[in-house]
C-alpha cells in the first residue's frame, strides 16, 4: 500500500514544532515567544493558534515526538540476550549510545523537569512500559537470579542509573579528571547489577 503524503495541516504543525524546537534549544522555553514561533516557522501568530492552543501544547508535542525512547525500543527488543545480564550490559549500552547522538535532549528533559514538574512524563511511559515490562517479566521469571524487585521498580533503577551516567560524562567532559571517565560504563553496568559491596565470605 503506497505512504500518503502528509497533509497541509499535518506539514503546518510539524513547521511549528521545527520552529519551536530551534527556538527552545537556542534561548530555552520561557524566553520563547508564540510570536517568534509563528515567524520562524512562516505562520501569522494567528495561524499558529488554528493548530496549536499555545506555547505548552507546542512543547507537549515536541518532546513526546523527539524523545529518544523511540529510537531506543526497537534496538532493545531485537536485543539478543538469553539471560538478564547480558540484556542489562547490551540494553546499557544502547541507551547510552542513543543518548550521544541525541545532545539535545538532556536541554528538552530539564525544561520539562524545570518547566513542567514531568508532567510530559505519563504520556510517554504509556507507550514504554507495554514493551519494556515483558523484557523485564521474561528474565524475572528466574527466582534463582534476580531479586524480588518489580519490573517497574527495576526499569527506573536502570533508566536512573544510566541517564546519571551520560549527563556525568557531559558534565566532565572538559575536565582534566580523566580517571573518572573513559571505560566507567563497565563500571556503571557492574554496579548495577552487582552493587558496590563485596560478597561477604
Amino acid at each position: 500500500m503506497p505512504e500518503t503524503s502528509p497533509s497541509k495541516g499535518e506539514r503546518t504543525r510539524q513547521a511549528v514544532i521545527e520552529a519551536a524546537y530551534e527556538l527552545f534549544l537556542k534561548q530555552g522555553y520561557a524566553a520563547t515567544s508564540m510570536r517568534q514561533i509563528a515567524e520562524r516557522s512562516g505562520l501569522a501568530l494567528g495561524g499558529i493558534y488554528n493548530h496549536f492552543p499555545g506555547k505548552e501544547a507546542i512543547f507537549s508535542e515536541l518532546i513526546l515526538e523527539r524523545h529518544p525512547y523511540r529510537q531506543i525500543l526497537p534496538i532493545l527488543t531485537n536485543t539478543p540476550a538469553d539471560d538478564a545480564e547480558s540484556f542489562v550490559r547490551q540494553a546499557a549500552r544502547t541507551l547510552v549510545n542513543e543518548l550521544g547522538k541525541r545532545p539535545d535532549f538532556i536541554k528538552l528533559m530539564f525544561i520539562e523537569i524545570v518547566e513542567f514538574n514531568g508532567k510530559n512524563m505519563p504520556h510517554m511511559l504509556e507507550e514504554v512500559l507495554p514493551v519494556v515490562l515483558p523484557l523485564i517479566q521474561k528474565f524475572n521469571k528466574n527466582k534463582k537470579v534476580l531479586r524480588r524487585i518489580s519490573p517497574l521498580i527495576f526499569f527506573r533503577a536502570f533508566l536512573g542509573l544510566f541517564i546519571s551516567y551520560y549527563m556525568t560524562e557531559l558534565m566532565l567532559a572538559n575536565t582534566p579528571i580523566t580517571w573518572i571517565q573513559g571505560e566507567a560504563l563497565d563500571d556503571f553496568i557492574e554496579i548495577f547489577l552487582h552493587g558496590v559491596m563485596l560478597p561477604q565470605e
